[in-house]
């Protein structure tokens, strides 16, 4: 087969990372993320995990270089690991240059070396604070012990991690120090992310909400941090710390956008195409998946929603009494 065109949006942006969803459920409850009694899709609904690979597979058609499965958490799937052995083919074949994941770190331990077996190089972990007591706080349902032994488990498969933590006023915010140290002393990239206005939880976002421009003021007291050209693909942007010698990157959605490199799209785990984070349009590719074993409808369908990704997203943080600029959960979308 020749090679079919890649995806290039109405802004000249070439897609080509794509962030999967695989499913929506999670075995913590975050206080950012998730409200405490949250409803799940019916398993009914789910793209299986043979419709997943195929899914994916045809976005890799289409020029996708980075593939990242997220959730709610991706490896409370049942037979998750089907689907990464399953997709390293593409790695093996050069198609893909990358496959990884996002997830709190909870089943780690269990999974880590088959992670690396299967090509996996690097995943990311959301850890909040180091603080037990908080992390169960802010989590509702995590254990950080657990999260810990998971952390050594990819140190010993070989995997990079890069801790993701969601900057919150008033909860974490005077350990940001703390925690840039220990990861840095672990030899882990720290990631630092403004709360997003996704999805209505019982939290009011404004009292969450602290900006990164605070943070990396705060930091410039006490640290020499310089920014740097590394790139992972994602929309952070990375500083190095002279005084640790490591790397911290900085995910601004709200203070300072990073539309003008967006090369993502994300799908959902009932196989929505969202292409735009901040946006509610999207496209159904579950009908054509399903409608044919041929996947031109899928390549198709792909097309025609590419032609539709905006220019950005027009996140806003409002008072109480304001919904959320997007209805949806973050982990309807995946991290």
């Amino acid at each position: 087969m020749s090679p079919l065109p890649n995806m290039i949006d109405p802004f000249g942006r070439h897609v080509e990372y794509l962030r999967v969803s695989v499913t929506d459920r999670c075995d913590f409850r975050c206080v950012y993320c998730m409200a405490e009694d949250m409803t799940f899709l019916p398993k009914r609904d789910l793209l299986t995990l043979e419709e997943l690979d195929r899914l994916c597979s045809a976005f890799v058609d289409k020029g996708v270089r980075k593939l990242r499965l997220t959730g709610g958490e991706p490896l409370v799937r049942k037979n998750i690991m089907t689907l990464f052995q399953s997709l390293s083919r593409h790695l093996v074949s050069g198609a893909l240059q990358e496959l990884t994941l996002t997830t709190n770190g909870s089943q780690l331990a269990k999974y880590a070396q088959q992670l690396a077996d299967c090509g996996v190089e690097r995943v990311n972990v959301s850890i909040d604070t180091l603080d037990h007591d908080k992390f169960h706080k802010i989590t509702r349902w995590g254990q950080l012990g657990k999260v810990m032994e998971g952390l050594e488990a990819a140190r010993k498969a070989g995997l990079a991690v890069k801790i993701n933590a969601v900057a919150l006023k008033g909860v974490n915010e005077h350990e940001i120090d703390s925690m840039m140290n220990w990861a840095h002393g672990e030899g882990f990239d720290l990631t630092l992310i403004e709360t997003m206005p996704l999805g209505e939880i019982e939290e009011d976002r404004t009292d969450q909400y602290l900006p990164l421009s605070l943070v990396r003021r705060r930091l410039e007291e006490k640290y020499t941090l310089t920014e740097i050209p590394y790139k992972t693909g994602g929309p952070a942007r990375y500083l190095e710390v002279a005084e640790t010698g490591g790397r911290l990157g900085l995910i601004t959605p709200l203070t300072h956008n990073f539309c003008e490199s967006c090369n993502r799209v994300r799908v959902t785990c009932t196989g929505t195409l969202y292409m735009c984070l901040g946006q509610d349009d999207a496209a159904d590719l579950r009908t054509p998946l399903r409608a044919s074993e041929s996947n031109d409808e899928i390549y198709a369908a792909i097309d025609e929603a590419i032609g539709r990704k905006p220019k950005g997203h027009d996140f806003v943080i409002e008072r109480q009494g304001e919904k959320a600029a997007v209805g949806r959960h973050m982990s309807v979308t995946g991290g």
